[in-house]
């Protein structure tokens, strides 16, 4: 099964988001090969999984039914556009993160200590916390500057108070996900 742990995200970030990806498109217009990310399957991944053997799936979803008694519930703040890779065409259009950085590097930081306990690799790049909210088929790297708009020091704001393994499957139309397990932080502030 194809997996990855991730911070959902609350129906009013989600509606955020998505005015923010309708602003993005309609600035890089109908010339670019951008494709959104469907509102719905966007998520802030915290650690991604890639295929895990089948004896692997159960102890994992176990572990990530446990509390997370570390790190107590925290505020996120989304906003700033960008996109990666830092140079030449861009590949992937994103949201950053304007709060709670250091709290998500923490909660990574936990969530990957409980997955290297089961001996599950995982990626070997740096954490680097962002949503993406849309995929370019083609790109060009003209496409970069009409990327880079400005946007609000802030877009939304949630706060995180679990972490949900999910399933992913491919399809021609995309990524769909499937939670899983969910693990709630619940240290006291």
């Amino acid at each position: 099964m194809r997996l990855f742990v991730a911070v959902e995200l609350d129906d009013i970030t989600r509606d955020a988001v998505h005015a923010e990806q309708k602003l993005a498109a309609k600035q890089l217009g109908r010339a670019s090969s951008l494709r959104l990310i469907d509102p719905q399957q966007v998520h802030l991944t915290l650690a991604f999984l890639g295929n895990v053997l089948p004896p692997l799936v159960e102890p994992l979803t176990v572990l990530m039914t446990q509390p997370i008694t570390a790190i107590a519930p925290f505020r996120i703040g989304v906003g700033g556009l960008g996109v990666f890779p830092p140079h030449g065409a861009p590949r992937v259009l994103w949201l950053g993160l304007t709060a709670g950085v250091t709290q998500l590097h923490e909660l990574h930081r936990e969530v990957a200590a409980r997955i290297a306990s089961l001996r599950i690799p995982l990626e070997e790049r740096a954490f680097r916390p962002h949503l993406t909210i849309g995929r370019w088929r083609t790109a060009r790297p003209s496409d970069r500057p009409r990327s880079g708009r400005e946007t609000p020091a802030r877009v939304a704001e949630m706060t995180v108070d679990r972490v949900t393994l999910f399933e992913s499957r491919l399809s021609s139309q995309g990524a769909s996900h499937f939670p899983l397990a969910h693990a709630h932080l619940s240290a006291s502030s």
